[in-house]
């Protein structure tokens, strides 16, 4: 079966894009790196304007009623902006927080590993977050709180943090990420010039940039028909192959960039620290592997 985007779909992850590139551009990315800690409330209160936060709900209830792929759509192009603050929680109190579709009202939850993502922007935290004391996140645009106590691997179904739509939205952001990287190692191959030849010339500059493109589509494969058939399953699969996009594919972005990679001015090392905080938002990746194993194991017998 060919899963290809509609017209429609394609318009609103363009409509998305062009948003992000005006109120969050390169110059406003770097403005949130030398101000860590601040969310702009009045992009996301535009965002909540722009409907991004009640994709899902119905139109009854004042809701754009657009269905999980679209999310998907949206929360991909925010990965690729590397968009701060509590999205994902956000969007999926949308239904439930009064103030939480319109942008009015920032929700985070107390995810993975016990993580608390903008504990302090935020106006309502959903889950138990006493104790919670802070972290030095590794980054510099998701400040970070721990709450005491064992992680919350094994919450009920339904509680804060278990819908398997915050997994599917994390990796979808994952998946931009990947995508960026991916744009900016391939850019950098084409313009960037070693002994009077590109370095894209190069063979292992190749290889390096073709598994990183090879990974993001299979992901993005991936990322898509967990969307359409929201089987968890399905979404497991999609978030371990988002992760190891992500997170490999800024890692080999970085070597095709070589010490500019390194640097505080490029975007680069941004997505790579971003994709190790999102690899533990909605615990950790073994239980993914461990549903997976089970199935596999079930259908086998």
């Amino acid at each position: 079966m060919r899963f290809q985007l509609t017209e429609d779909q394609r318009a609103l992850r363009t409509g998305v894009r062009e948003l992000l590139a005006r109120r969050f551009g390169p110059e406003r990315l770097r403005a949130a790196v030398e101000a860590p800690g601040r969310l702009q409330k009045g992009l996301w209160r535009e965002l909540g304007e722009a409907g991004f936060f009640a994709l899902r709900l119905p139109e009854s209830e004042g809701g754009v009623g657009l269905g999980l792929p679209e999310a998907v759509l949206a929360f991909e192009e925010a990965g690729r902006a590397l968009l701060p603050g509590p999205l994902v929680a956000t969007h999926l109190a949308a239904a439930e927080v009064p103030g939480a579709a319109t942008g009015e009202t920032v929700v985070t939850d107390v995810g993975g590993c016990g993580l608390v993502e903008w504990l302090s922007a935020a106006d309502v935290v959903r889950g138990d977050d006493a104790g919670a004391v802070p972290l030095r996140s590794v980054d510099p645009l998701t400040p970070l709180h721990r709450v005491p106590g064992p992680p919350p691997s094994r919450r009920a179904a339904g509680a804060p943090g278990a819908d398997p739509a915050a997994v599917l939205l994390t990796a979808a952001e994952q998946l931009g990420s990947a995508t960026r990287a991916c744009e900016l190692a391939a850019q950098h191959a084409r313009t960037r010039e070693q002994f009077g030849r590109p370095i894209g010339a190069f063979q292992a500059v190749k290889h390096l940039c073709a598994e990183m493109l090879v990974r993001t589509e299979t992901a993005r494969a991936a990322v898509y028909a967990a969307a359409v058939t929201a089987d968890p399953a399905d979404i497991d699969t999609a978030r371990l192959l988002a992760d190891d996009a992500a997170v490999r594919g800024a890692r080999d972005c970085l070597q095709v960039h070589g010490g500019m990679g390194f640097t505080w001015e490029f975007e680069v090392h941004l997505h790579l620290k971003r994709s190790w905080v999102r690899t533990h938002r909605t615990n950790d990746a073994t239980e993914s592997e461990e549903r997976l194993a089970a199935e596999l194991l079930a259908g086998s017998a």
